[in-house]
């Protein structure tokens, strides 16, 4: 497979043995560690101010964990793979997965955090965070070649302005990083 101008990509990510060309979110397992970070930090200072308080009952420890758990599951990360042809999502009970080239729409959804919205032509629908793209290359180019397939078979009614936005937004990152890490910045 050849990009644009011709190199040879190179996917990033951790391959899962045996299906050969799935990528991973790499930071996906970082995150998880933050979020119970978060939830553990929060968890011990209210036990701890309980505690100080001469209040703490094991009903209101209950409670502190509840609250914890709560934000657990606010903070916890949606985990994002891709293969040849599909995009998939996970959360802790839902997987949800769109067919790259079967697209039929993709929207960018702006409010607090930035959401793509990817909907296929089997009725499925995936949001993702466009950092998650720009932080992994190799779930970049698997979008990106199955959306070029979509577009090509005239399903991508809708979004391809959206993808050639984030396209160079990728570029430009991609170039910075370059750049820095070269220390042309």
């Amino acid at each position: 497979m050849r990009h644009r101008n011709g190199t040879h990509p190179r996917l990033t990510g951790r391959y899962r043995t045996g299906t050969g060309g799935v990528v991973d979110d790499r930071d996906w397992e970082g995150d998880v560690r933050a979020s119970l970070h978060c939830a553990g930090v929060l968890l011990g200072l209210l036990l701890f101010v309980d505690w100080a308080a001469g209040s703490l009952t094991w009903w209101r420890g209950a409670l502190w964990l509840a609250v914890a758990l709560l934000l657990l599951l606010v903070l916890f990360p949606v985990r994002v793979s891709a293969g040849t042809g599909w995009l998939a999502t996970r959360r802790l009970l839902r997987t949800r997965r769109v067919r790259t080239d079967l697209l039929i729409a993709v929207r960018p959804l702006d409010g607090v955090s930035q959401r793509l919205v990817l909907r296929d032509a089997l009725g499925n629908r995936v949001e993702i965070d466009p950092e998650v793209l720009i932080r992994n290359p190799g779930l970049w180019y698997l979008l990106d070649e199955g959306a070029r397939v979509s577009e090509a078979a005239g399903t991508l009614l809708c979004g391809t302005t959206a993808l050639h936005r984030l396209a160079r937004r990728i570029d430009r990152e991609t170039a910075l990083g370059v750049f820095r890490a070269s220390g042309l910045e």
